[in-house]
């Protein structure tokens, strides 16, 4: 795939709505509903969401099934990354590198709060941190990412 060609890709679930982070058409993100999730903090290199858990995420306890809490991270954490580029700058695929979570309490839903921020970026690799909350403001879990930019 191009360089072209991947941004073309990636512009694919762009949208201009600044409440929103992405449109439908993403396999992972509308998995995840994020078409959904309201954009309530956007500023270079941070970004903090409100986002629904739908219930095929769920466990039989109503809280979020600790497998997808990376999934959630990876998906936003990418995000953040991007949010992170200086204006103008192409977008390119990025690849996680590493992915590390900890738990402190169960997630819960209907909703969840999420912040990412970019905590350090040097050329091609960055590292983020995504910090999950609940609806009465307890951080939950924790995650950090390594992630890579790819040029081709």
């Amino acid at each position: 795939m191009t360089a072209h060609e991947a941004e073309a890709e990636i512009r694919r679930w762009d949208t201009d709505d600044p409440e929103r982070l992405v449109a439908r058409g993403h396999p992972v993100g509308d998995h995840l509903e994020a078409s959904e999730w309201r954009v309530t903090r956007r500023e270079p290199g941070c970004l903090r969401v409100r986002a629904r858990l739908p219930q095929m995420v769920m466990n039989p306890r109503g809280e979020l099934f600790g497998g997808f809490t990376p999934t959630y991270a990876d998906f936003f954490g990418l995000h953040v990354f991007h949010a992170s580029r200086p204006e103008g700058q192409p977008r390119h695929w990025l690849s996680t590198a590493d992915l590390h979570v900890d738990f402190f309490a169960p997630i819960h839903g209907p909703e969840i709060e999420m912040e990412g921020r970019v905590l350090h970026r040097s050329g091609r690799t960055g590292h983020v941190q995504v910090q999950f909350f609940d609806d009465a403001g307890r951080l939950c879990a924790l995650a950090q990412l390594t992630l890579i930019e790819r040029r081709s």
